[in-house]
């Protein structure tokens, strides 16, 4: 079995790793040809490790936050149940509401309230976020 099937390849590779599915489809997009050299090699997250690394993320906690602010990374991981830098994310980075939505060009509040009858959907082909904190 040559790389002519690198999805199966891979997949029988990463059978007995721990963290398989993190790094599953990341080998399978940047070892196919017609995505190699079109990919961002980092995953975009922010992960708080262990040290020395024993391949289990800290949960995060308002004590992370700032850190992960600076790191400009769009996703962050592992974070508890109803953990309050949920909320803090929420209300400071993606200026949403409790029980609200996240707005954008694609969902406009209408009069100001959280309550889903009062969002009016836009134009959803467009994905265009609002200004962040620093707007």
């Amino acid at each position: 079995m040559g790389l002519d099937n690198l999805p199966r390849v891979v997949l029988m590779y990463y059978a007995n790793f721990l963290s398989s599915p993190e790094g599953y489809f990341h080998t399978v997009i940047c070892n196919t040809e017609e995505f190699r050299n079109t990919t961002v090699n980092h995953d975009l997250h922010f992960i708080s490790w262990d040290n020395p690394p024993k391949q289990h993320p800290h949960f995060l906690s308002a004590a992370d936050y700032q850190r992960m602010v600076e790191s400009n990374a769009p996703f962050a991981r592992k974070f508890g149940r109803n953990e309050s830098i949920l909320d803090k994310i929420d209300s400071d980075l993606l200026g949403r509401s409790a029980d609200g939505f996240v707005p954008g060009s694609w969902l406009v509040k209408g009069d100001g309230s959280t309550n889903v009858s009062n969002y009016n959907v836009a134009n959803i082909t467009e994905l265009r976020p609002v200004l962040g904190p620093k707007g």
